[in-house]
């Protein structure tokens, strides 16, 4: 049990550490969404003809430079967990002892790939029906589906470049998130195109988040369409995202361009979906920094805990010992006035013979 409280010393550290890597993790991944913030900000006065776009682009790329700083800085111990270069870290939280067996267990922290290199643009959607499309036909679109049965069609297509296992489709349905990534076998599928597998995929990604009165209807006669419909009473935005496997989290920061009109209502599209790449690392980061600051507060307590039990058995109780002490003190002082009693009692009978 002593060495258990040492072991737990230790495992105190580890989190202390995990803690703080974390916390610079969350910290850069909330300065990014505060600087994706201010780019949506120059991507929406871009859209207004009467202003010159290259200020703003230039404005643009300052701020996309600021965030591969960011990026690059946020290490803790030379560990980075939002540059794409980790996956999952684990922080050593406790052990766990059953008889003569020790276990050590941990809290696994998922990196965050914020990155912004390595972005390969392939064209996969085509957005049919008008209905208040930001942008289509690329890798990025915002479409709002009109209340009382609103309706537009989405296309997966293959698009100019093959597709590889690791590409990302996301799909934003109001504040809930829909993806499908591409897998090796989904590659080597002789039956059916790529691009119909993702629309399938997409189909039951978004049916599982249960949105009440969105319907996804898929037509195998129509390979790749979906058919999105709003029965609800309130307009529901649709948007989507292209990401190629070698791209970071932020690959489609290297392609926001608002130097023109086209380039300008594309990027509305993009930044939103990376701004919520970016919220969502620093959701992700804030629970597990919870956890763990939530485990450390236990081990404490726990330790605490198992020195009281260890010295309840083999320290001495000190209040017991001064008692018995003091009972002891006692019977000494007695014995000795009685036998001071006791020595004075010849003496007392010699005086009657004088």
């Amino acid at each position: 049990m002593e060495s258990d409280v040492k072991a737990f010393k230790g495992i105190s550290d580890s989190l202390a550490l995990g803690n703080s890597t974390i916390s610079v993790a969350r910290q850069a991944a909330e300065t990014v969404t505060d600087l994706l913030t201010e780019m949506k900000g120059k991507i929406v006065a871009a859209q207004e003809d009467n202003v010159d776009r290259d200020k703003i682009q230039t404005d643009v790329v300052a701020l996309r430079d600021q965030i591969n700083s960011v990026i690059s800085a946020a290490q803790f111990n030379g560990l980075n967990l939002v540059d794409g270069s980790q996956s999952t870290v684990d922080v050593l939280a406790s052990l766990d002892r059953s008889d003569t067996t020790v276990v050590a267990s941990s809290i696994s922290v998922t990196a965050q790939n914020l990155s912004t290199g390595d972005y390969t643009a392939n064209d996969v959607f085509d957005v049919g029906g008008g209905a208040a499309v930001v942008s289509g036909d690329a890798d990025t679109f915002v479409l709002s589906l009109d209340n009382g049965g609103g309706t537009d069609e989405i296309t997966i297509q293959d698009g100019a470049t093959a597709w590889a296992a690791g590409d990302n489709v996301t799909m934003r349905i109001g504040d809930k998130s829909a993806s499908y990534t591409i897998t090796e076998s989904d590659v080597a599928s002789g039956n059916n195109t790529v691009a119909d597998i993702v629309a399938v995929g997409l189909k039951n990604a978004v049916d599982a988040l249960g949105i009440t009165d969105l319907t996804v209807d898929y037509d195998s006669a129509s390979p790749g369409v979906l058919t999105f419909t709003n029965d609800g009473t309130t307009d529901i935005a649709v948007s989507g995202q292209f990401k190629n496997a070698t791209s970071g989290g932020l690959g489609a920061l290297a392609a926001i361009d608002v130097s023109t009109a086209t380039g300008a209502e594309t990027a509305l599209g993009s930044i939103e979906t990376l701004l919520q790449t970016s919220i969502d690392a620093s959701a992700s980061f804030g629970s597990v920094q919870s956890r763990i600051e939530i485990q450390s507060e236990f081990v404490g307590k726990l330790t605490d805990a198992l020195r009281a039990g260890i010295g309840s058995m083999v320290d001495a109780d000190l209040e017991e010992t001064s008692a018995r002490l003091q009972a002891l003190q006692v019977q000494q002082q007695l014995s000795t006035q009685a036998l001071s009693i006791a020595n004075q009692q010849p003496q007392s009978v010699l005086a009657l013979f004088r």
